[in-house]
């Protein structure tokens, strides 16, 4: 797993944009770690949304985010950076929050100022913790870490309550306490992106939010005014769920799969996807020495 850790600290560190769509269950992972992404991201919205049905509020524990980390870890190739919210509590918390996430798979952990109970970015009446609470919280989260390769994100939710100008020192507080990666979510404009990007002197993320507050640059855009990363959390989930009610309304309509313009997956690549070819290769195996 450190070979996955060392992967992705050595592309940022050679220049590489970092482009990580968003995965949320073990589907959209597998189907995202075929297209050979130089990263994988676990999105606490969709992960709260698909395991548990509930909003990205604060309602998901650490437990039960660690487990799908393990799970989406250990089932894909890519390296997986993951969603760990606010540390799920003080700087004790933090500590077991990421050890536990290194151990489980994750490449690098995302975490935030927000105040308990936090809320999805890009919504509004977001609450942000004193900066000098989050610095330690970042001082923690280095020294918890077992190997430098496990990257540290700090995410600022400061822009929507506080103003660009406040975002922009908290986001350089967090790269002088050594925050790998510096996160400031929510900018409203190109010309507040290009700010955050000649003031802050660490690998920048962009957080790509369909209908969100944040311009939908290009990487090209995005790298040009000083970024190194982009998430795409709910691009995926958005399309799920839009095929998903497609599907079912033309089911209740017609009684029936037939005419569907929804594209659907191939039923035997679904199952390749799935592993089924494996299963199917041991059994010839095994069964033939019966």
């Amino acid at each position: 797993m450190d070979i996955k850790k060392r992967d992705l600290r050595r592309r940022l560190e050679q220049g590489e944009f970092i482009c990580a769509p968003g995965v949320f269950d073990l589907i959209s992972a597998r189907i995202a770690d075929r297209f050979e992404f130089p990263a994988l991201y676990m999105t606490g919205y969709g992960v709260v949304a698909s395991s548990l049905g509930l909003p990205d509020a604060g309602l998901a524990s650490y437990s039960d985010m660690v487990e799908r980390v393990d799970r989406i870890a250990s089932a894909t190739s890519t390296p997986v950076i993951a969603d760990g919210d606010t540390g799920y509590g003080g700087l004790l918390n933090v500590d077991h929050t990421v050890r536990g996430y290194e151990r489980a798979g994750a490449c690098a952990i995302q975490l935030e100022d927000q105040a308990s109970p936090k809320k999805c970015g890009h919504t509004p009446d977001r609450k942000v913790i004193p900066v000098e609470d989050m610095v330690s919280k970042i001082k923690v989260a280095l020294n918890a870490r077992g190997s430098e390769n496990f990257l540290i994100i700090a995410r600022t939710d400061s822009r929507t309550g506080l103003g660009i100008e406040e975002a922009i020192r908290r986001g350089q507080a967090f790269a002088d306490a050594g925050a790998d990666i510096i996160f400031v979510e929510s900018p409203e404009s190109v010309e507040e992106m290009a700010e955050i990007g000649r003031s802050i002197d660490k690998p920048l993320l962009a957080n790509i939010v369909v209908g969100g507050s944040t311009p939908l640059l290009s990487i090209k855009e995005l790298s040009d005014i000083g970024y190194q990363l982009a998430i795409f959390p709910g691009s995926a989930f958005l399309a799920m769920g839009a095929a998903v009610e497609s599907v079912y309304a033309h089911i209740k309509t017609t009684g029936s799969t037939a005419s569907l313009d929804t594209p659907l997956y191939n039923f035997q690549d679904f199952n390749e996807l799935m592993g089924f070819d494996k299963v199917w290769a041991f059994e010839e195996v095994w069964h033939s020495k019966d």
